[in-house]
């Protein structure tokens, strides 16, 4: 099992959502932990939530999708509170919105943060653990990295690419004594989520239903179980982890599901109609 008491663990978008949730457990649990994020004010406050609790808490701001700056972030970090014995790669951003009316900047922002931001991190602390044949790198994917889902061209792709970076690394990194996680949960109750509705189109809420979203803090027990007891996948719920299991037997059944919800809220002989009205 991987020790968390003593341990210092580094968390990139730490400031408020799955990863917040999941340093202010890890720092419960006795691990010092370090919060990374691009808001200097917003960092400050997640840090001080964490010491008003008991909590041991350093903080670096930075762009996890430029290499440079992140780097010299993550450098300060160690030199703050030594060796990174886990990291999790939880910044992220999520943009829907349909095929034919995202900008291409959209693509470019999702790879740039979602996937290039988490191998930055892991690069950047990968070498020393290797060295040491010890150490967790977990990195959070999304049921959107498993199942391609309407309205998320841009993002979808993104977390396929941490998944398949993850699944690779697992293999590579194992003989070296280190444990690589992913994690993938559904919608969770985040500020990214609330961002993310503004945006949605019809047809992706009318697939989601009733579906309520999760709490971050289910996710991040969830995260620090799965670190402890070195699990490569890890699931936020029982039907996450179902639907996972079942890859291609689900995915028709889920295409069909999609299908005949898109078709209720589009009308009639209309279904191109709203890619007319230009890019958002």
């Amino acid at each position: 099992m991987t020790r968390i008491a003593g341990a210092h663990a580094v968390i990139t978008g730490g400031s408020s959502g799955i990863g917040f949730a999941t340093a202010a457990m890890l720092a419960r649990r006795g691990a010092t932990v370090s919060l990374l994020a691009r808001g200097v004010e917003r960092l400050e406050e997640a840090a001080s939530t964490i010491r008003s609790d008991g909590g041991t808490v350093h903080t670096a701001a930075a762009d996890v999708s430029k290499r440079e700056s992140l780097e010299y972030a993550l450098g300060q970090l160690v030199s703050a509170a030594g060796h990174c014995d886990i990291l999790i790669t939880s910044a992220g951003v999520a943009r829907p919105g349909r095929f034919l009316e995202l900008d291409d900047a959209v693509y470019s922002q999702m790879m740039d943060v979602d996937y290039f931001g988490t191998l930055h991190a892991i690069r950047a602390v990968a070498p020393e653990m290797v060295e040491r044949k010890r150490g967790s790198i977990v990195a959070i994917s999304s049921m959107a990295g498993i199942f391609g889902i309407y309205g998320y061209t841009a993002y979808s792709p993104a977390k396929f690419a941490v998944r398949g970076l993850m699944e690779a690394l697992r293999d590579e990194m194992r003989p070296h004594g280190v444990h690589v996680g992913c994690v993938f949960p559904p919608d969770v109750d985040t500020p990214q989520l609330a961002d993310e509705n503004r945006y949605k189109p019809a047809e992706r809420a009318a697939i989601s239903g009733t579906i309520s979203a999760l709490s971050p803090e289910l996710v991040a027990a969830k995260i620090v179980n799965g670190i402890e007891k070195k699990r490569f996948a890890i699931y936020a719920d029982r039907t996450s982890s179902t639907l996972a299991s079942l890859g291609s037997i689900a995915a028709p059944v889920l295409r069909r599901y999609a299908d005949h919800k898109v078709d209720s809220v589009r009308p009639a002989g209309g279904r191109m109609q709203s890619f007319a009205k230009g890019k958002q």
